[in-house]
């Protein structure tokens, strides 16, 4: 496994899975484009990285869709290319349906799948050009199992499926590999920063989150799935076995389900 000298965006990239996602590609040997809405903590990430001077900060909200053909320019300005595409910039729900407004779900559509899409579109012509390049793509479990609580994030999870499954059958002829990562539980403030139904940010650590596998245990192991240009893998712990209840017996997974508390 070597990215040595590969040119990597990483979105989301301040915190949790971009982090450490960011200090895994570095050891390799990336040249790293690091972006959140952070940049104080982009400069943290930045600075905790093996060869620092091959790190470009591009601070970006990718719901700001306008922003981001000026962010590649910016990129492609430094480095000239962009070998691998990180789209794991994201947010999370703690809400009933019933309960959340719907400019909740619409932001989290803007950030998990059309700040995706948005982002993919601006690199892809780049990719298509050279006739080489990967799209990473961080979904969760919630892409193939809907709870109790995740009604917005499970959808855009889901439609991240649906794109980037029919994406990369259209780019397998140009070299280009689109890989999905599906998380479990990892150690990260992704529920400390999910949304409440009212749009406010939800300000607790869920205790499957608190339990679940370190960041950097995930990132090692994503790397590895990256480096193989896997098409789709499942990462976590005991909680992977909802996909394979879902798919085999999903009576019993539903029975399970509905006992869930929103947490």
């Amino acid at each position: 496994m070597s990215f040595q000298n590969k040119v990597v965006w990483i979105t989301g990239a301040s915190s949790g899975i971009g982090e450490h996602l960011a200090y895994a590609f570095a050891t390799q040997g990336a040249r790293l484009i690091l972006s959140s809405r952070n940049e104080a903590e982009l400069e943290r990430v930045k600075k905790r990285c093996t060869a620092a001077a091959q790190v470009l900060l591009l601070p970006l909200d990718v719901a700001q869709f306008g922003t981001i053909p000026e962010a590649v320019q910016k990129a492609t300005a430094q480095f000239g290319q962009i070998d691998v595409l990180v789209n794991n910039a994201g947010i999370s729900q703690r809400a009933l349906a019933a309960d959340s407004a719907f400019e909740v779900d619409q932001r989290i559509m803007d950030v998990n799948f059309l700040g995706t899409v948005a982002m993919t579109k601006a690199v892809l012509p780049l990719m298509l050009a050279r006739r080489s390049g990967q799209i990473v793509v961080i979904s969760s479990v919630m892409g193939k199992v809907g709870f109790p609580g995740r009604s917005a994030y499970a959808a855009s999870k889901h439609a991240l499926h649906g794109f980037f499954d029919t994406l990369r059958a259209e780019v397998f002829r140009h070299n280009i590999k689109v890989t999905i990562l599906c998380p479990g539980y990892v150690q990260t403030n992704v529920t400390v920063n999910a949304l409440k139904g009212d749009g406010s940010k939800n300000n607790v650590m869920a205790e499957e989150t608190r339990n679940g596998i370190p960041a950097d245990v995930f990132a090692a192991k994503a790397l590895r799935i990256i480096a193989a240009e896997k098409e789709e893998a499942l990462i976590g712990g005991k909680e992977l076995l909802g996909v394979y209840l879902k798919r085999f017996i999903p009576g019993v997974l539903s029975r399970i389900i509905r006992k869930r508390e929103v947490g």
